[in-house]
């Protein structure tokens, strides 16, 4: 396993993918066409759903469905993973974020993180956005993480694990590419200092990622060549 160092977080919630209750709800899953199946059978896109969490206030079941629009809130020792379109999300507990609508009903066109964690992977598309207290990040197909830290003034860690990203925080702007984890802070506002700056990797690992991408069909950047980023590029980016 690829672990990254914890900051507020416990092994427990990002091992979520070891879980038997989790790799038995994967396999049946994709054992039944994942997404396009459960649209034809009226089955819901939840694909685990472990504690508690509430969608528009009310109690999410198992096998309901999260659709584009809804706002989301998961409890203490929670984590809920659902997919929408080509895109899979997993939430961590302790968060709230609404997913708007795109082009469609199947389709997110923003996921706006109010507080918590999200581990997301993004097939390809365009015109969408993950928004944060404090930062805005512009994605294709991707695979990211994204925690705020409310106590911090709504500080926020954003990993691109691989794919394009355009950052913006505050006046700053910047374009991440990645193929293996670039890391950065959208700092609040504080008397014109730098609002991105670098991070190391915490808090999610590459095995979350691929879990992810398995659920949408698609496989990580790393998967795909084979090789992982270098000891250089991740002290360049904090990792």
């Amino acid at each position: 396993m690829t672990q990254h160092s914890l900051e507020g977080r416990s092994e427990t919630e990002v091992l979520w993918y070891q879980r038997r209750n989790f790799l038995q709800a994967a396999a049946a899953w994709t054992a039944v066409g994942g997404l396009s199946a459960a649209h034809a059978q009226a089955r819901g896109n939840v694909v685990e759903l472990n504690g508690d969490a509430t969608v528009n206030g009310q109690p999410l079941l198992p096998n309901q469905s999260v659709q584009t629009g809804d706002e989301i809130i998961t409890g203490p020792r929670s984590t809920l993973i659902f997919v929408v379109g080509n895109s899979a999300f997993h939430v961590r507990q302790n968060s709230a974020l609404t997913v708007e609508r795109g082009p469609n009903l199947n389709a997110v066109s923003l996921l706006r993180l109010l507080t918590g964690a999200v581990v997301s992977v993004w097939g390809k598309g365009s015109s969408r956005q993950i928004v944060t207290p404090t930062l805005t990040a512009g994605i294709r197909g991707t695979g990211v993480y994204t925690e705020v830290f409310s106590k911090q003034g709504g500080r926020t860690y954003f990993c691109n694990c691989y794919g394009v990203v355009d950052l913006a925080a505050g006046n700053d702007r910047e374009l991440s590419e990645s193929s293996y984890h670039q890391a950065m802070w959208g700092e609040p506002m504080l008397d014109g200092r730098a609002a991105l700056t670098p991070a190391r990797a915490i808090n999610h690992t590459d095995e979350e990622l691929e879990f992810l991408a398995r659920l949408v069909g698609e496989r990580t950047a790393w998967q795909i060549s084979g090789r992982k980023g270098s000891k250089t590029l991740e002290r360049e980016y904090g990792g």
